[in-house]
């Protein structure tokens, strides 16, 4: 990724959540060497909060021991092509080419280096020196904070199964209220039970054998758990056990060979080593630190420089080095040549005490790489110790447990083939039982109809109930009978059991002993064959893997070729079904009989396409016809409304006529004098 991109990815992954920032390319490429620093500390206080601090208030060196313990802690791996040295001093200096790459680390794996932050502080061990260790307090202690920590990742791992598991707030607060309502019932249950068993002449003896069950099988769960208390307080002896055994083993290993002389030869050449490195390197590293800080605090101290001022260092930088040049070559033009011979010799030095830096530089960073190889070591044998629970399998064991493996395989094989047939005769089963769930529910909602008719709503339920309140009380009768009895048998048991299990582990004990010792002596004739059994096997694998891809390419290749013939196949099918087709047609068509004739398509066709011509000939003459009658059919309609609303206007007049005579008629009973009532002739005009 070139460096363009990796600014775009770094300031893309700073604006989002949680860091918030409000960068751009040219903002976040122009930021200070402290700056970018500070930026570096904000990503590492997300993964861990106790990083969450301004580094304007700690001293350099106290910054980069920090960043360094982190970034150890969570294994992050420097650029092959950079050495350590200059790894902490670009940290320390805040240079772009160290701090990107390591920015760019830390966005891509917030969540999980989260994690790790979170798991370092409880799994991380503490060293202890060896002779500290041999206080049996001390080593007492330590076991027991390594017991804690295997704890510890139990919990853990208990933990993030239950993390994804699944389960949510809404699924667990719809068990609750389910549970609640269960609860209610049993409530309900034990009370109806409650009133029925104190009528029971015996109740009072009955609910005494009931409590002594109940605390018998508490005392057993007890019993249970100490048990389990003391397996596991074994198994962590035989780890200790196992543990003691490999570094005697690899005390005796090194001690082979060795010599006393060859001891306080390596213990010199060690000395010196260090003696080196304390002496002539770290005091150096101490000075060219207190330099950069002196040179630090003086930028600091310095008020903020503009464009200007730093191109008038700039020019005076060049002036000092061309002044430095100039003395440089003045130098060499009035030398003699015993200087001559001293500046090879001091060359020649200055190359040895390079090479002496470089050295002790490397193996500092052997050390440093040892030990945290180790710490690996030891935490992937624990692992592996805590997973498996027993010791690796060598030998003959090894070879009666890939003979076992084998065996499984193929009952495995099997059980899968039966798996798989019981897994479709399931569905089989599932779809069955819904379609029988979805009648009885019919028929439930039925039966319930029917009661509410004949007014016995609820007599299934309550005979339901009943039924189970009898089974019930039958099954407690049966239980409290057996309950002494089964209490007695199982203390009796477990007593026998106890006391054949000390005596069976006696002999073993005995035996296994001179067995250690044997498999101490086999134990590198083991390894020499399991690493040439390692190599075979590779080599094998790399074969099957190859040989495996050519198949699939070969089934594939196959399976298109099938695919292939198949549609074919079918092409030639549906053809020869059309020219059959067609051969049956030409021979109807050929054929001397009218009946054979008359069965062809074209015949079929010719037939309908007249019929329906003669139809659309019949269909126009009757459209023309329309045509022609429209208008005076129109006409007729109105004259006929209009003859409608003529008499309708009549029949009201004559309505109105008839209510104005019997008022008329009225009044002349009662001596008034009115006018004449009108002729027909005179209805028969006001109504026009």
């Amino acid at each position: 990724m070139s460096m363009s991109e990796l600014m775009k990815f770094i300031v893309k992954e700073l604006n989002k959540e949680p860091f918030n920032k409000s960068y751009n390319l040219i903002s976040f490429d122009s930021l200070e060497p402290l700056h970018l620093l500070q930026v570096l500390n904000d990503v590492l206080a997300v993964i861990d909060p106790k990083q969450k601090m301004d580094i304007r208030e700690e001293s350099p060196d106290q910054t980069a021991v920090r960043i360094f313990q982190l970034l150890r802690v969570l294994k992050y791996k420097p650029p092959d092509n950079m050495n350590m040295s200059e790894f902490r001093a670009g940290i320390v200096q805040g240079e772009k080419p160290v701090i990107f790459p390591i920015l760019e680390w830390l966005l891509l794996k917030v969540p999980e280096l989260q994690k790790r932050a979170y798991l370092a502080k409880f799994l991380v061990k503490i060293d202890v020196p060896p002779e500290i260790m041999q206080e049996e307090e001390v080593n007492g202690i330590y076991l027991q904070y390594e017991e804690l920590m295997d704890q510890f990742k139990e919990l853990h791992k208990q933990s993030e199964q239950l993390k994804n598991s699944g389960f949510n707030t809404g699924e667990i607060r719809k068990d609750i209220t389910n549970m609640e309502e269960e609860k209610e019932q049993l409530i309900k249950r034990i009370e109806r039970l409650r009133r029925k068993v104190e009528s029971h002449p015996n109740s009072q003896k009955m609910m005494m054998v009931a409590k002594n069950l109940r605390v018998e099988r508490d005392r057993e769960k007890k019993l249970a758990a100490q048990k389990q208390d003391q397996l596991t307080a074994i198994a962590h002896l035989d780890q200790r056990i196992k543990r003691l055994e490999v570094q005697l083993r690899d005390m005796r290993q090194t001690s082979i060979g060795a010599t006393a002389e060859s001891m306080i030869h390596k213990l010199e050449e060690e000395t010196r080593t260090n003696g080196y490195i304390v002496k002539e390197q770290l005091p150096r590293d101490i000075g060219n630190k207190k330099k950069l800080i002196q040179n630090l605090q003086k930028v600091v101290s310095v008020p903020a420089m503009g464009h200007s001022d730093l191109e008038e260092l700039n020019a005076q930088i060049n002036l000092l080095n061309a002044e430095i040049n100039q003395l440089i070559e003045k130098r060499m033009r009035s030398g003699e040549p015993t200087d001559d011979k001293l500046s090879l010799f001091r060359q020649q030095a200055g190359i040895i005490s390079h090479k002496k830096e470089a050295a002790a530089e490397t193996l500092r960073a052997a050390r440093d790489e040892y030990n945290h190889i180790l710490h690996e070591l030891e935490q992937k044998r624990e692992v592996v110790n805590a997973a498996e629970g027993t010791e690796v399998l060598k030998g003959e064991d090894f070879k009666r447990y890939v003979n076992k493996l084998r065996s499984k395989s193929t009952i495995y094989k099997k059980k899968r083939s039966e798996l798989a047939e019981l897994r479709a005769e399931v569905g089989v089963l599932t779809r069955t039982e819904e379609v029988l769930k979805q009648r009885n529910d019919h028929i439930d909602r039925q039966l319930s109809v029917l009661e509410r008719k004949k007014g016995v709503a609820g007599y299934r339920e309550t005979q339901e109930e009943l039924e189970k309140v009898s089974s019930m009380k039958s099954e407690l009768d049966e239980m409290k009978g057996r309950t002494l009895d089964d209490m007695a048998e199982m203390v009796r048991r477990l007593h026998a059991e106890v006391a054949d299990r000390r005596n069976n582990l006696t002999p073993i004990l005995r035996e296994i002993r001179p067995l250690r010792e044997k498999l101490q002596e086999l134990n590198p004739e083991y390894e020499s064959k399991k690493q040439a059994y390692e190599r075979q096997q590779a080599g094998f694998d790399s074969n099957m893997s190859k040989l495996e891809q050519e198949v699939k390419g070969y089934r594939e290749e196959c399976k298109a070729e099938e695919s292939r013939y198949h549609y074919l196949n079918c092409m030639m099918k549906v053809l020869q079904v059309q020219q059959s087709r067609v051969a049956s047609e030409m021979k109807a068509y050929v054929s001397s009989d009218a009946l054979e004739k008359k069965k062809t398509f074209r015949e079929v066709y010719s037939r309908k396409i007249q019929e329906q011509e003669s139809l659309s000939r019949g269909l126009r003459e009757k459209q023309k016809t329309v045509k022609e009658n429209h208008e005076p059919n129109m006409k007729q309609m109105k004259m006929w409304k209009d003859l409608e609303r003529l008499l309708e206007c009549k029949k009201h007049c004559m309505n109105q006529m008839s209510n104005v005579g019997t008022t008329e008629g009225a009044t002349a009973m009662m001596g008034g004098y009115g006018d004449p009532a009108p002729t027909h002739l005179e209805e028969d005009r006001l109504v026009l």
